[in-house]
């Protein structure tokens, strides 16, 4: 008997779920034989070791039973699936079972010999079968005609294949492959080295396709090779041997452009490519199964293979075979798995195992699904639809159905599914399980399609929409059904849709009909040039897209008269589908799709262009997506598994998280606001400008605010990007209810004048056409419409045409506008009296100068005399221009011309009132070359040629000092070598030197410094004007000179800083040791670690054996930034300085070091911040004992006695001052405590004669009363302990104190101070600072309105970060 499993393999790393499993008793234990229908995949027929075949349908149903003679020997499906052949041991018949009429019939072969191997046709009805002693029958089942052929092959045909152009390959035992056309002749026959098995037509990969069809045999020869024999090339087969650790090949597969899929036996699954330049290179290779593989198999129609071994399927991606997709394992499987094969459409995948039993797979499943609204319905099983609606938030519902469905459809509250002409509908319910079955209907023709909204359906089927209710509730009986179109309408409908109000229907004469649902009349019909095939409405049913038989796209608004039909632009001709935006707020946005990408396009309604559809843009659609709902930009699909998925439209990326905008490239951005802009999305596009938007792009955003007429928008737009002239003019057009007047407005804001005449001359004020092309302008077309609109403004038109035809130079026409723009009307009077100034300037310009000049002599204007002076100049008519210039009072210009006329004398009489130095230069010239060389000076001063006024005066007058005063004035370089060469011509050396240095001639100056020993002097002058070259001549001067110093300056500054420290390091030691500063700064400046030892060895005295001062090191360190050694440094210096009693010294060292460590962002040596307090407290005893608070003075002297070992210099003095000032704070059990410190043999004797008697005295009558200790709380956790405990006992932490008091920090009452940032307690700083003009920690100049309370104490209340 044959059974069905459970619908789920034993274990699963990826969904994958098993469909059925087949078991038999009869087939226990042996191998089972079975083959897929082809094409249609409905049927797998099965056979075992028994005398049957059994037939089962997809869902594992078995439908039909051969019973044969003998056990199955092979089978086959014709092309499409229809016939099935069987042969049979112990019989000489052929078993054809038709899967049409489910009817089994019997041919006989005629072969006497048992048959071994039947084969369909690919591409006719032809089914060759071989025998066990290798003959071949060709049957040819249209026309029932054999064809025998005896002695094909000597032994069993094994194997054999044909290809696409009717050609037979077969394989037999007798090691022999032969290729016979249809009638059975032998075309080409080659033998092989071992036994065939696995015969293949396919077409070799190369560069040009030099035969077409398949030209290629392939053959596994012995389970070893690979033999490929190419029609075209029979004297050259190709032979693949593979790795022995492979194994044996178990099966292999063609696919793609010529490559070929192996497994192995030893679990090795390999990919080769036939590409002759590639021939024997393995593309990829994995080790799939770890013991054995038993089979392969390809899904074209997935592009996937599979392989199966070890218990376990594994499925891979032939785009990238290193990913595996699926993994189903089969633990329970023990004997093995045995062969793997797909359905053609990829959704089933069978794998026989060898203990007999067939499971079968769902791979893929049929895309099918529906969207209404938001409600998504679509196949997730072959028997089971899934209903959701992700956007209200609701549960998936999953409907068992009782029919694997052909169409889906989903309504408000109904799903539909059905196939054939019926249909099954279910309600969703509230209860469990969220459905329920209300009745299956029968069409009277298969249904093509089917539309559902809340109360109807509608099934199109042979060109007819029925449409009736889905639940009907005692309604009229003509009111539960009608059928569209009307009796009267001879047309067939090609699609439909339902919205909640309508229906619509297109049809194959180009009708677009929509019908109300409320009376189920007409309500508007769009008649298209051709057939409509596609149609989909917007949620509202407002509006709908439509595609035509041409492929073409539409926009119709059935509802709107007034709106046309708009073809949407670049609509590909592959688009399969439309789905409109279901957000609320984008209700004009839909995308059309096609099998690789989606095309969103937009309705731009209220422009000033009118309405119009936009495509945005396209996004790739992943393989084997169907787009089913569009919400925000997010498009859902329903995928092969199964599953929906969501698809971001590229189209909408400005709803992505703005975390990534700012590694976006500005082309990024701005096509991202782009994308926002078309959209309509302006929210969206305004926070993207005002994240990081340009000036560009908000300008970008104003115009298309200025295009859909959204003038506030654009208001607040053009007031964010700073244009105030374009908020100014749309506050003043705000006002107006004339749209075609505002669209008019905004069009030629837009630069769009044409389209701006257009809505201006439509509008209530025509007028406002003239008065923009006159301000743009464009003369012409103002004249034009100053003819239709306004006569009495042609001759002011004329008048500004005219200037503007002077301006490009036609004159001639320029005259007769200024001419006609004369009114002789007092009243415009200065319009006629510019007209009058064109008509001279035209004369003159036309050869008419007698009229020119003389109207422009009497006309009132100066300015015109000038421009008339100038045409004549140009004119060469220079008597005439000078006459002019002079009459305009242009005196400088006339000058100009009476020069250029060589008439000297009005020169002179105009000479007073010239102030151009380029005239006062001719005139000065003129002189010199008469002699008058004073004259001449000042004429070349008056024109300020500094250079002439120096030669004059050194050359003729002899008056350096001037020439000196003018070059110091003027820093005029040729002046400076005029200079330079009078006092070398005077053995001046030191002031020529200097003068040459000003004029640039460094080599001159440096080679006459050198010459006369003038270097020095030279330095001096060339300060940081020079070069590098200047600065190393220098420097090897005074190496030559032996003077270290200077050279090792100089050899710093052009950067040799090797010979530098060379040289500071020679120079003898003197009192300041700037050549030992100078050595730190050159090895700061190096930052080489060869000079930085050289000099560490100089300070500590390695090279001489004369230790030098550690300032030095710490100074080298610091230049260096070498910032902890300094801090080691400075250290050591602070505790030399300290043991030597300079507390004050060693304070100031640490303070340094630890802002400059702080500046650096450096950890704080704990010893380093210690030492500092500890100093800091000392410091400050005096300060409090000054300011009369004895106790503040005591708490800090019991902190240094405390550390008294840091202090060895003054260790009795200390503890002295600590007992007496404990004592007058009340803290007498301190003091007694630090007098009897002070009793100690190695002190008594140091204590000051004057306080021993007394300290003696409290140590024998001890007084152990102590003021009681206040509290306040820790900064970090509110601990409370004493103000001066700086080290917290109960966060642990080390707490920042007061600069003022030494006391810990509160967070209530901070401060810092404002030069150094030290923190102080406020209300103590304050009191402070009234004694005070100092910080006592950097000792900065302060006063006590400079100190602010500070709030927020989160910056400075943080656990010290000290380096230990």
């Amino acid at each position: 008997m044959t059974s069905i499993a459970s619908q789920r393999s034993t274990r699963t790393r990826v969904r994958s779920p098993r469909v059925f499993t087949l078991t038999d008793r009869a087939w226990s234990g042996s191998s089972l034989l079975y083959k897929w229908q082809k094409s249609l995949g409905n049927y797998i027929a099965v056979a075992g070791n028994d005398n049957s075949l059994k037939i089962f349908d997809r869902h594992g149903q078995k439908r039909n039973e051969l019973n044969l003679p003998g056990r199955c020997v092979a089978m086959d499906w014709d092309k499409d699936g229809d016939i099935l052949a069987v042969i049979a041991e112990k019989s000489s018949s052929i078993y054809l079972w038709d899967a049409s009429v489910n009817k089994t019939s019997q041919i006989d072969s005629g072969m006497r010999d048992q048959m071994s191997f039947i084969l369909w046709s690919k591409t006719s009805p032809l089914l060759a079968v071989g025998t066990s002693k290798g003959n071949l029958l060709i049957y040819n089942q249209q026309t029932s005609r054999k064809i025998p052929v005896l002695g094909k092959h000597t032994k069993r045909i094994t194997c054999g294949c044909w290809s696409t152009e009717n050609l037979l390959a077969l394989g037999s035992e007798d090691r022999s492959l032969s290729i016979s056309n249809h009638e059975g002749d032998t075309i080409r026959q080659t033998s092989l080295r071992g036994e065939p098995a696995d015969v293949h037509f396919s077409v070799m990969k190369t560069d040009e396709r030099s035969s077409p069809g398949e030209s290629t045999v392939s053959v596994s020869v012995g389970k070893k090779t690979l033999f490929l024999f190419n029609l075209s090339d029979p004297e050259n087969p190709i032979e693949l041997a593979f790795q022995s650790r492979y194994g044996s090949i178990v099966s292999y597969r063609w696919y793609g452009d010529g490559y070929i899929l192996i497994g192995f036996s030893h679990g090795y699954f390999v990919v080769i490519s036939t590409h002759i330049r590639e021939i024997g290179q393995e593309l990829y290779q994995a080790h799939n199964h770890k013991d054995c593989l038993n089979s392969v198999a390809i899904s074209s129609s997935l592009n996937k293979a599979a392989s199966c071994g070890d218990h376990s399927i594994k499925i891979h991606d032939l785009s990238e075979l290193k990913d595996i997709s699926n993994i189903v394992h089969l633990d329970d499987e023990t004997k093995g798995l045995d062969q793997l094969n797909w359905t053609d459409d990829g959704q089933l995948l069978a794998v026989s195992t060898q203990r007999g039993t067939l499971h079968v797979f769902l791979t893929r499943l049929p895309i099918l699904g529906d969207s209404f609204g938001t409600r998504l319905a679509y196949l997730t099983s072959l028997l089971e639809v899934t209903v959701s609606n992700q956007v209200e938030g609701e549960n998936a519902v999953a409907i068992q159905v009782e029919v694997e469905p052909a169409f889906i459809a989903v309504g408000t509250y109904h799903v539909a599914v059905g196939m054939n002409n019926r249909a099954w509908f279910y309600a969703m319910v509230d209860h469990e399980p969220g459905f329920s079955r209300l009745k299956d209907v029968e069409y009277l023709g298969t249904i093509v399609s089917m539309c559902l909204n809340s109360d109807y359906v509608a099934a199109l089927f042979e060109g007819k929409v029925q449409l009736h209710m889905i639940e009907v509730e005692g309604q009229e009986e003509k009111r539960q059904m009608k059928l569209f179109p009307d009796e009267d309408r001879k047309e067939r409908i090609l699609c439909h849709a339902l919205t909640a109000d309508f229906l619509y229907y297109g049809a194959d004469l180009g009708s677009v009909v929509c019908v109300s649902l409320e009376d189920w009349q007409t309500v508007n019909t769009y008649s298209h040039l051709v057939g409509v095939r596609k149609i989909s409405p917007d949620p509202n049913g407002t509006r709908l897209v439509f595609i035509d038989d041409k492929n073409g796209g539409f926009l119709l608004s059935p509802g709107n008269a007034t709106d046309s039909c708009y073809e949407l632009p670049n609509f590909p001709p592959t688009i399969k589908g439309v789905l409109w935006e279901n957000w609320p707020a984008d209700r004009g946005v839909f995308v059309a799709y096609d099998d690789d990408k989606v095309y969103t396009y937009v309705l731009h309604k209220n422009t000033i262009y009118g309405p119009k559809v936009v495509l945005v843009g396209s996004t790739s659609l992943p393989f084997s997506h169907k787009p089913l709902l569009l919400y925000n930009g997010n498009l859902t699909c329903q995928t092969p598994s199964g599953k929906i998925s969501e698809v971001a439209l590229s189209t909408h990326a400005f709803l992505k998280p703005s975390s990534s905008a700012q590694s976006n490239t500005c082309q990024e951005f701005s096509k991202t606001l782009s994308q926002a802009l078309t959209l309509k999305r302006f929210h969206e596009a305004w926070d993207l400008c005002k994240s990081s938007g340009s000036s560009a792009d908000w300008a970008e955003m104003g115009r298309v605010c200025l295009v859909h007429m959204d003038l506030e928008l654009a208001i607040q737009v053009y007031r964010m990007s700073g244009n105030v002239g374009m908020v100014m003019s749309l506050q003043e057009i705000q006002g107006i209810e004339d749209r075609n007047l505002l669209a008019g407005h905004l069009a030629m804001f837009l630069n769009d004048y044409n389209l701006a005449q257009d809505l201006y001359l439509s509008s209530s004020c025509p007028i406002a056409a003239l008065e923009m092309r006159r301000d743009l302008l464009h003369w012409d077309s103002a004249l034009m419409l100053a003819k239709r609109l306004a006569e009495n403004q042609i001759p002011f038109i004329s008048k500004e045409y005219a200037v503007h035809l002077e301006f490009i130079g036609d004159y001639v026409n320029a005259l007769s506008h200024y001419e006609k723009g004369m009114t002789h009307d007092n009243r415009f009077q200065e319009h006629d009296e510019a007209c009058q100034a064109g008509v001279a300037r035209m004369s003159i310009r036309m050869g008419d100068i007698r009229r020119g000049a003389s109207q422009a002599i009497q006309h009132p204007s100066r300015i015109l005399k000038k421009e008339c002076g100038t045409i004549l100049e140009n004119m060469k008519q220079f008597s005439e221009a000078a006459q002019l210039y002079e009459k305009g009072q242009y005196y400088d210009k006339a000058a100009s011309v009476y020069i250029r006329s060589k008439n000297w004398a009005k020169v002179g009489e105009l000479l007073p009132h010239v102030s151009s130095p380029k005239i006062h230069l001719q005139y000065a010239k003129a002189k010199e070359m008469d002699g008058k060389y004073k004259e001449a000076a000042q004429a070349y001063e008056s024109a300020r040629d500094w250079d002439n006024v120096i030669r004059v005066l050194l050359d003729h007058l002899n008056n350096p000092e001037d020439a000196v005063r003018i070059v110091r004035e003027t820093q005029s370089i040729d002046g400076a070598k005029m200079v330079a060469r009078f006092f070398l011509r005077l053995n001046d050396y030191g002031s020529a030197i200097q003068f040459l240095v000003l004029s640039q001639c460094n080599n001159e100056a440096f080679q006459l410094a050198q010459q006369h020993g003038q270097m020095e002097v030279y330095a001096e002058i060339i300060g940081t004007e020079a070069t590098q070259e200047d600065y190393q001549s220098i420097a090897l001067y005074f190496e030559g000179e032996k003077q270290h110093l200077k050279a090792g300056k100089f050899f710093l500054k052009c950067g040799q800083y090797s010979r530098a420290l060379k040289h500071f390091l020679k120079c003898p030691n003197t009192d300041d040791n700037l050549a030992v500063e100078m050595a730190i700064e050159t090895v700061g400046q190096a930052k080489d670690i060869t000079l930085t030892n050289q000099l560490i060895e100089y300070l500590m005295g390695e090279s001489d054996g004369m230790p030098k001062d550690a300032k030095y090191l710490f100074r080298m360190y610091m230049a260096l930034e070498r910032y902890p050694e300094a801090a080691r440094a400075a250290i050591i210096i602070a505790r030399e300085e300290q043991c030597a009693g300079n507390y004050r010294n060693a304070h100031d060292v640490l303070f340094s070091m630890y802002t400059e460590l702080q500046n650096q962002k450096i950890k704080i040596p704990a010893e380093m911040a210690t030492n500092l307090m500890i100093l800091h407290s000392y410091l400050l005893v005096k300060i409090h004992v000054k300011r009369g608070d004895h106790l503040k003075g005591a708490r800090m002297l019991i902190r240094v006695s405390n550390n008294i070992s840091k202090f060895p210099m003054h260790i009795v003095p200390i503890l002295t001052s600590t007992v007496i000032e404990c004592y007058r704070a009340g803290l007498k059990n301190s003091a007694f405590s630090f007098a009897a410190m002070l009793m100690r043999p190695e002190y008594r004797n140091k204590i000051d004669p004057k306080y021993r008697k007394k300290l003696e005295a409290m140590v024998r009558r001890p007084d152990t009363s102590e003021l009681k200790e206040q509290t306040a709380p820790c900064p970090f956790c509110g601990f409370q302990l004493p103000p001066e405990e700086l080290l917290c006992i109960s966060c642990k932490n080390n707490l920042p104190y007061c600069i003022a008091t030494g006391r810990h920090m509160l967070r209530e009452d901070l401060s810092v101070c404002p030069h150094c940032e030290f923190p102080a307690l406020y209300s103590q700083f304050i009191l402070l600072l009234e004694t005070e003009s100092v910080c006592p920690m950097c000792s900065e100049t302060l006063s006590a309105n400079q100190v602010k309370k500070i709030s927020d104490c989160s910056g400075y209340l943080q656990p010290q970060e000290q380096d230990h």
